[in-house]
C-alpha cells in the first residue's frame, strides 16, 4: 500500500521561508509525475505545483512563480517544495500528490499546515 508523508510546515511569518517535504513508500516513486496541492480554510483543493517523473520539468501555479520550487530525489523517494517569501495568501494545508491527482486510485499525504502570519 502506497503512502505519502509530509513534514516541514509551520508558522511563518510574510517574507519568511519553509521547506516541505514528502517521503513516499510502498510504490515505485520514481515512476510517478508529483504534485503539491494546497487546501485553505473554506475552500477546495488548490493545484500548485507538479514534477515530472524525472525531475526535468516542472509547473507552477500563476501565484508561486518565483517565489516556489518544486524537487524530488528519487534515490531518496522524496518530493520536495521551497517556499520563500511567503504570503498570508499561501496559508493552507499542503498535500502531496501523485498525478493525476483526481485519480480516486492515487495516493494522497495526510496534509502539512502553512500559516503565514505577523
Amino acid at each position: 500500500e502506497g503512502q505519502l508523508v509530509e513534514s516541514g510546515g509551520g508558522l511563518v511569518q510574510p517574507g519568511g521561508s519553509l521547506r516541505l517535504s514528502c517521503a513516499a513508500s510502498g510504490f515505485t516513486f520514481g515512476s510517478y509525475d508529483m504534485s503539491w496541492v494546497r487546501q485553505a480554510p473554506g475552500k477546495g483543493p488548490e493545484w500548485v505545483t507538479t514534477i515530472n517523473s524525472s525531475g526535468g520539468s516542472t509547473y507552477y501555479t500563476d501565484s508561486v512563480k518565483g517565489r516556489f520550487t518544486i524537487s524530488r530525489d528519487n534515490a531518496k523517494n522524496t518530493l520536495y517544495l521551497q517556499m520563500n517569501s511567503l504570503k498570508p495568501e499561501d496559508t493552507a494545508v499542503y498535500y502531496c500528490v501523485t498525478e493525476p491527482y483526481t485519480d480516486p486510485d492515487g495516493y494522497w499525504g495526510q496534509g502539512t499546515q502553512v500559516t503565514v502570519s505577523s
